[in-house]
């Protein structure tokens, strides 16, 4: 990761500034063509209201969200890390949402970002991390890279930006020295 960039946690997401760079963010990623839960071209308006439920997760202690900043503070990666599950399963948690604008790849902010989250939730109390992705995606890779284990396939799980269906590879990995039993 660039020296000049830095990882931190947003406790709340009241900012409009931080919502709108969000925003920027989330549709250059569908722009780009990532399949991550919406449809091309995604408006501003429907971004903003994503962030706003984001928001409100965060505020409610159910996710984390953590950002990546430049030295001028402009905010150019995000990962979620949703705490609130079933009671069943209280040492697990979801990674979501790992977006990097296309402007910052390929200089180690997905890796830094996935390694912050895994840090946050073991501190958080979790064990067991889960997320899913495209399948034979650049972050697919990433997450072999960085240790995570892969669960399992579902072809067709879900649809390219621009249409036209897509695998998922679900992966799992445990974290911190927590376990239940």
């Amino acid at each position: 990761m660039q020296d000049n960039l830095q990882i931190r946690r947003l406790t709340s997401l009241e900012d409009p500034a931080s919502i709108a760079a969000l925003s920027e963010i989330l549709i250059d990623c569908v722009d780009g063509g990532a399949s991550v839960s919406f449809m091309h071209p995604l408006s501003r308006s429907r971004a903003d209201g994503f962030w706003r439920g984001v928001a409100a997760g965060v505020a409610a202690g159910e996710r984390l969200l953590l950002v990546a900043q430049d030295q001028h503070g402009e905010i150019l990666g995000t990962v979620q890390v949703v705490l609130s599950q079933p009671e069943n399963q209280p040492h697990r948690a979801d990674v979501a949402k790992l977006l990097v604008h296309r402007k910052a790849r390929r200089a180690g902010l997905g890796a830094a970002l996935v390694t912050a989250a895994e840090d946050f939730a073991a501190r958080a109390g979790k064990s067991l991390l889960v997320l899913d992705t495209v399948s034979g995606s650049p972050a697919e890779q990433l997450y072999k890279q960085l240790g995570w284990q892969v669960s399992g396939v579902i072809p067709d799980y879900a649809l390219w930006p621009n249409g036209g269906l897509c695998a998922t590879t679900i992966f799992y990995k445990r974290v911190g020295n927590s376990r239940l039993g």
